[in-house]
């Protein structure tokens, strides 16, 4: 069995990464070149982003053939080389699987067009209501409803994200076969990793019928019992033949209950999953596109629950604060200004101590924040463009609209990594297909030469490989009602020494009193982003500005 609880994972978002051939976009020979940087990083798995052939619509998300490198990226010579490059230093491929929906362009949806029954049955086509309305009331996740006209017939199709993206009919079991193809066609590549985009929407029901409210509508589609009944099937199909597979499910809108069942070992489903819950602490009455200081007591029931009950379940969960789809986490939960670094090492320290799977995504481990355009010209994401107009439709002025999107847009983490200073931050020759911003204070090399984020973010991938308590243990939350520092105890049952970590989520000094059991009691210290010496605990513990430690308590 894989090891999974001391691997760390590294996201790379390829057309970010490093432009090989001048055209402004990343591609895999980009990534290859950077294969020394990547060695230097000491994880254990890279998760790519789709780079299969796509119109890109929604960057990438929109698969057009499950079989082939988009020429945008390379070729899959490149990508053989890519695998075989990344085994020699001894790091696996996670893919990104896109099978709730397909693009329009894919040929299973063009042969449905043409009026092949066979592929018909592939997606969810439905006629109007006997009144003339689409078929039912759903809203697509990107604005507008939820179906599309089906070429010239009277049938709409179903696509709950772009119009672009025709949602997959997961009922028929064809469908099903060609998914577990292509997943087994990369395994035959050498791909031991998959993570599969918004696979707990595949469970609509066969009937589609009308919604109340928005919470409910969800609720239709999402997290269903019959998304079990899919990933055991696909498991014992496809990944679960490999010992060394290591999956992972993005869930949307999941519960506990769900999430234990997707990543319990013995139920054969999935490796761990990733949940959102902690990051919509941010969203003023559960809406995205707001902004608002982030509600840290919030975050902080949120990261208890999930990770007490998961581990008192028996689930693991995918850890992590960033990923393509979100602003950065320095931005929303740190200080991008003044203490920067400290806000960056307390961020890491926070998630990469507690129970699960680190995620990394790329430009994190040196600090890097949203780029702050000045424009709504200089966004591409077509989620943010729309979210604009939506909210200028509301009324809202341009300046506010603006400051809005400069928050929650996807594009935050899609700049291109900065790999030094100059004009497009020694990531392409030309100019890219989105701008970097404040690479003279932020860069691989400055960072490599003169910063501490990236060798702290090594501390932590060294402890989780080294330290049983971080990688087995369990974990136990302290200093629940405390309105400045998230805190837990790892322990394991059969060994006396406990690690405590501590994280102050503000900019300024706090003292707090420390639960009775831990008090004088000998520690060592683990790790800290500020200098500290072993000594024993007494009654208050003081803690800098964003502070971070973990100390283990010897028995």
């Amino acid at each position: 069995m894989v090891n999974l609880d001391k691997k760390v994972i590294y996201q790379i978002y390829p057309k970010s990464f490093y432009d090989s051939n001048g055209d402004g976009i990343g591609d895999i020979r980009g990534i290859i070149q950077k294969i020394p940087y990547i060695k230097q990083l000491n994880v254990d798995m890279i998760w790519f982003n789709p780079f299969f052939v796509s119109p890109q619509h929604d960057n990438g998300y929109d698969i057009a053939n499950y079989y082939q490198i988009d020429p945008l990226f390379g070729t899959m010579a490149d990508f053989d080389e890519l695998v075989a490059k990344l085994k020699e230093i001894n790091v696996g491929v996670m893919l990104d699987m896109v099978f709730n929906h397909c693009s329009t362009s894919n040929e299973w949806f063009q042969k449905a067009l043409a009026g092949d029954e066979k592929y018909r049955k592939f997606f969810y086509l439905r006629k109007a209501k006997k009144d003339g309305s689409l078929p039912t009331n759903w809203q697509s996740k990107f604005g507008g409803p939820a179906w599309a006209k089906f070429g010239d017939t009277d049938y709409y199709y179903l696509h709950l994200y772009d119009p672009s993206q025709a949602d997959l009919d997961w009922h028929n079991p064809e469908v099903r076969q060609e998914v577990y193809k292509v997943i087994n066609f990369w395994r035959a590549k050498g791909v031991q990793g998959f993570r599969f985009d918004v696979i707990n929407v595949t469970g609509k029901a066969a009937d589609l019928i009308d919604s109340t409210d928005p919470i409910e509508e969800k609720q239709l589609y999402t997290d269903t019992p019959i998304v079990h009944k899919y990933l055991k099937e696909m498991n014992a199909a496809s990944f679960g033949q490999d010992p060394d597979s290591i999956t992972v499910g993005e869930m949307s809108s999941t519960t506990i209950q769900n999430s234990i069942k997707y990543s319990k070992p013995s139920e054969h489903e999935l490796s761990m999953v990733f949940n959102f819950h902690h990051l919509k602490v941010d969203y003023q009455n559960g809406e995205k596109w707001t902004k608002m200081p982030f509600d840290f007591m919030k975050l902080k029931s949120l990261l208890t629950q999930w990770q007490e009950k998961m581990d008192q379940g028996g689930g693991w969960n995918a850890l992590f604060w960033n990923n393509h789809d979100q602003p950065m986490a320095l931005n929303r939960f740190g200080d991008p200004g003044k203490y920067r670094v400290k806000s960056a090492e307390m961020l890491a320290t926070a998630i990469h101590l507690m129970r699960g799977t680190p995620y990394i995504y790329m430009g994190e481990e040196i600090g890097m924040i949203d780029p702050d355009y000045s424009s709504i010209t200089n966004y591409v994401d077509i989620e943010s463009k729309n979210a604009f107009n939506n909210l200028k439709n509301q009324g809202m002025s341009d300046e506010a609209a603006l400051a809005i999107i400069r928050a929650k847009s996807r594009d935050n983490s899609r700049t291109p990594m900065h790999w030094n200073d100059q004009e497009y931050a020694g990531f392409s020759k030309v100019k890219p297909w989105l701008m970097p911003r404040n690479q003279s204070q932020i860069n691989v090399k400055k960072e490599l030469s003169e910063g501490e984020i990236f060798n702290y973010y090594q501390k932590l991938i060294k402890l989780r490989k080294h330290e049983d308590l971080i990688s087995d243990g369990h974990i136990k939350m302290f200093l629940k009602s405390d309105q400045h520092i998230l805190a837990y105890e790892r322990y394991l049952d059969d060994n006396a020494d406990r690690i405590l970590v501590f994280n102050n989520f503000y900019g300024t000094e706090y003292v707090v009193q420390l639960p009775e059991e831990y008090r004088h009691q000998t520690y060592q210290v683990l790790i800290g982003n500020y200098q500290k010496d072993n000594g024993k605990t007494e009654q208050f513990l003081r803690l800098r500005p964003y502070e971070a430690l973990a100390i283990k308590i010897l028995a």
